[in-house]
């Protein structure tokens, strides 16, 4: 086999031989050139779903990057689909590539057999009883380290043969590129799109060390804190906004706030509060037994950060291999156990049969 046979048959599966026009001129190239019927009914599946994906990403390079073949394979292909089709799909140029009126009527069949043979091999995936392969996750720093690392260690003690990729970023990760299989995602899920599932739903606790206060007054409403000296756990933006609900339900207030010091990662932004370097906030999931232990205090109990949700998103629901299943399935069951009830967590709401009222999502 040669090496783009190899990466052709390690990207998008085994190719299938398919009868070809033959190359030439003359009434004998012609006898030898199939009927359109002919042609069709021979159509190389693997070179529609190059097309497609070249079209996708409005370039050679990005499509082959994306499939993970080399670009001269992705080439190939889909020349060879359009003198297949007697057609042209695109028009190339130096600066730009622009896909036909012809070839866009085709991009639409082409991504209805993609779909197809991504459901088929759901298929024949979720038949299969070992998981194996690669998970590509992305994972926000204020959940890495008390959340998903747990239940990374719990997937792969289950499936030991599945490799985990965790990418820790603020950036914003996105899963047309093919880079992730999952994102983890901390609030609203905006794409409508992507499909998600919650897995979690907390809020930030507000705090500060004893050493802090030992000369200062705690402030006991959202107006008394820009008095203090503010810390924030965010992405590095020089202003950040905290939402408070009052525990009464009827008040809430958003405050505009310019931290003293701002930071992306939760065990960081916890040494400065211990060292009484101000008042912050932390995920409830990250304060531990800092709280029972006296080492910080929580501050402003009327007053409560407004809740977020912890989401697992994947970009189709047609084909979901069984590690992107079987990791999704075991977070949305593990979450809401790791952490034990204490103060400043409500338990998950309970219906009559005593499910989950929130498809087993605890509320810390």
């Amino acid at each position: 086999m040669s090496v783009a046979s190899a990466y052709d048959t390690a990207a998008i599966g085994p190719r299938t031989e398919f009868s070809r026009p033959q190359r030439g001129s003359g009434a004998g190239a012609a006898a030898r050139r199939p009927s359109h019927a002919t042609a069709f009914t021979t159509l190389n599946l693997n070179s529609l779903l190059v097309f497609a994906k070249v079209a996708e990403a409005n370039s050679f390079s990005e499509g082959a990057r994306r499939l993970r073949i080399p670009v001269s394979t992705v080439s190939r292909q889909v020349a060879d689909l359009e003198a297949q089709l007697g057609v042209r799909l695109l028009e190339r140029s130096t600066r730009r590539l622009r896909v036909t009126d012809i070839g866009e009527e085709i991009l639409e069949e082409a991504r209805v057999a993609a779909d197809i043979r991504e459901s088929i091999l759901g298929l024949v995936s979720t038949r299969s009883s070992s998981v194996s392969g690669l998970l590509r996750v992305s994972v926000p720093p204020c959940i890495a380290k008390s959340l998903i690392m747990p239940l990374v260690d719990a997937f792969q003690s289950s499936y030991p043969d599945v490799r985990v990729h965790m990418t820790v970023s603020d950036r914003s990760a996105d899963l047309a590129t093919g880079d992730f299989d999952l994102l983890l995602k901390v609030g609203a899920i905006k794409d409508s799109s992507q499909i998600s599932r919650r897995i979690l739903t907390f809020r930030d606790r507000l705090l500060a060390s004893p050493a802090y206060l030992r000369n200062r007054k705690a402030p006991e409403t959202p107006r008394e804190l820009p008095g203090h000296r503010l810390l924030a756990l965010s992405s590095g933006e020089p202003k950040t906004e905290w939402s408070f609900n009052h525990n009464s339900h009827r008040d809430g207030m958003t405050l505009a706030i310019e931290p003293h010091l701002s930071v992306n990662d939760p065990a960081s932004l916890a040494e400065a509060l211990l060292a009484g370097m101000g008042v912050g906030n932390l995920p409830s999931m990250e304060v531990g037994g800092l709280v029972e232990k006296g080492q910080l205090i929580e501050l402003m109990p009327q007053w409560r950060f407004r809740t977020l949700d912890v989401s697992v998103v994947h970009a189709s629901n047609r084909h979901v291999r069984r590690p992107v299943q079987e990791f999704i399935r075991l977070a949305a069951k593990l979450a809401p156990a790791l952490f034990p009830s204490s103060p400043g967590m409500d338990g998950a709401k309970r219906n009559r049969n005593g499910a989950s009222t929130l498809d087993e999502v605890a509320v810390l």
